[in-house]
């Protein structure tokens, strides 16, 4: 389907008055399906542990700059600040659980933003509580979450500001815009789509002053971190053409599409933002939301993204769809649809929750590698703390990536293991190089001997990594180990330039 007018054009400005009008929220019930799944996602939210990137986000919080190679500051700032709170790890995963349930409440909101009543509310709250993409989202904290949570409520926003027509209105759109650009680039992308969409279909907004306010106040939040980015040679754009390099570029991110339109999104929910592709189509008030939600996937794709970088685009789709089953009131989707959502969410929890025993988890590990990936961390901190027990105490341990620097440094002092930890993955590479000359070194991790010994001309193999219950995951997979590295071929400052990585 087109989402080009090919009538005349001053088309695109003829907005339906029914488009204006907003229905009242149904709290009430939607907090009812938020508090479902914010009960669901508690009670397993700290059932394995830590996940890799929860602990880089944490240091990288304890690194505190304007900008990372990876992603803007926002993200590990708050890790850093949760991670302090009483409770260990649960802060961290409350918050994620927080932001997801803010998507399924925007979702609701954006519903009744395009017409929708009590039911097609609750349709599209309860779709964003039990898509696998979301559910799974919400399993750790980090930048994909929270991201998730700019687009919901910039859409909300924007919508809202479009209905209301005045400048004001236009200002918390710019405001969450720029937050959001201090948490995940791609917020970059939802902005370009909404530029496209109005321009296709709602160019009178553009002749007002609210949307070019709103991205002066959008660009003012996001120079800090550009800034910084323009002082480091670019690295967020070094990172993105690694990690669309290793995603196969745009025929690779191509070839993922039917995972975002598909699983992520729920099998059984798929005729349910099919539905909302048609009425947003048809709907002339609303057309500019399906040139963005176009526009949105094909630059995640083009740019070579990762399937799930475009999944917040669900959230107007659910609810355009939501809305058009509501108006449909046939009796059979007054039952179908509600065990539509109930399937998916089942399917979402067994998946992406750690809810499975753990050798059932790595199973599905092809599926949804991330619910493994939390398991099995201070075992892994044991094993290396017997591996290094021998050794002088100066001897520092060198990682091959940012995971299990992470876990040795947050769980080595409990573990007995009191030694520096450095890595040159991502923006360790920028906390690099350690003093001196590495004469002895444990190196743990994702090594290949011979990557190893154009650094140190003696590589012994110590120890594998091993897991318990079954399990397989990314360090057991690639045949991580533990290695005794001596007689090194120069300084920590001249291996350093070889040693670091981005990816």
């Amino acid at each position: 389907m087109s989402v080009v007018e090919s009538s005349e054009p001053d088309t695109a400005d003829r907005v339906p008055a029914a488009a204006s009008i907003r229905t009242p929220v149904a709290w009430w019930p939607v907090l009812t399906v938020a508090a479902v799944a914010a009960g669901i996602h508690l009670a397993v939210a700290t059932r394995y542990g830590w996940h890799r990137d929860e602990f880089y986000y944490v240091i990288c919080g304890r690194h505190p700059d304007w900008g990372y190679v990876d992603q803007p500051p926002l993200a590990p700032l708050l890790a850093r600040l949760l991670a302090a709170m009483p409770g260990g790890l649960f802060p961290l995963r409350a918050a994620a659980v927080a932001a997801q349930l803010g998507c399924v409440l925007l979702t609701a909101a954006l519903a009744a933003e395009f017409g929708g009543r009590r039911r097609a509310q609750l349709i599209a709250a309860g779709s964003v509580a039990a898509a696998p993409g979301f559910v799974a989202s919400s399993l750790l904290f980090g930048t994909t979450v929270l991201d998730q949570l700019v687009w919901a409520v910039v859409l909300v926003l924007v919508v809202r500001a479009l209905r209301l027509g005045t400048v004001r209105a236009w200002l918390p759109a710019g405001v969450a815009a720029g937050i959001g650009l201090e948490i995940k680039d791609t917020v970059a992308v939802l902005i370009l789509g909404i530029a496209v969409g109005l321009m296709l279909f709602r160019r009178s907004a553009l002749r007002t002053p609210g949307p070019w306010l709103a991205a002066g106040v959008t660009v003012l939040f996001a120079v800090p971190n550009l800034v910084w980015d323009a002082r480091h040679q670019w690295a967020n754009l070094r990172m993105a053409e690694t990690l669309s390099r290793n995603q196969g570029g745009f025929l690779g991110a191509a070839a993922h599409l039917p995972i975002l339109l598909f699983l992520l999104a729920g099998p059984p929910l798929v005729a349910l933002w099919i539905a909302g592709v048609r009425r947003l189509g048809a709907t002339t008030g609303h057309r500019w939301v399906l040139a963005t939600v176009v526009t949105a996937v094909a630059l995640c794709t083009a740019g070579g993204g990762k399937s799930y970088y475009a999944l917040p685009v669900l959230f107007a789709l659910f609810a355009s769809g939501a809305v058009a089953v509501e108006q449909a009131a046939t009796a059979r989707g007054r039952v179908g649809w509600p065990l539509a959502v109930g399937l998916s969410g089942l399917v979402a929890v067994l998946i992406g929750l750690p809810v499975l025993p753990p050798h059932t988890a790595a199973a599905l590990r092809p599926i949804d590698p991330q619910v493994v990936e939390t398991y099995g961390w201070p075992d892994f901190v044991d094993q290396v703390a017997a591996a290094a027990a021998p050794l002088p105490p100066d001897v520092p341990i060198f990682t091959s990536n940012y995971g299990e620097a992470g876990a040795l440094t947050t769980f080595g002092p409990s573990h007995g293991l009191h030694r520096p930890v450095y890595s040159a993955h991502n923006n360790y590479l920028l906390w690099g190089p350690p003093p001196g000359t590495p004469d002895t070194v444990l190196c743990v991790g994702e090594w290949k001997p011979p990557l190893l010994q154009r650094f140190w001309s003696q590589v012994s193999e110590l120890a594998p990594i091993t897991a318990g219950d079954g399990v397989t995951d990314e360090e057991t997979a690639a045949h991580a180990a533990i290695y005794l590295c001596e007689r090194p071929r120069g300084t920590w400052a001249e291996l350093w330039p070889g040693l670091r990585h981005l990816d």
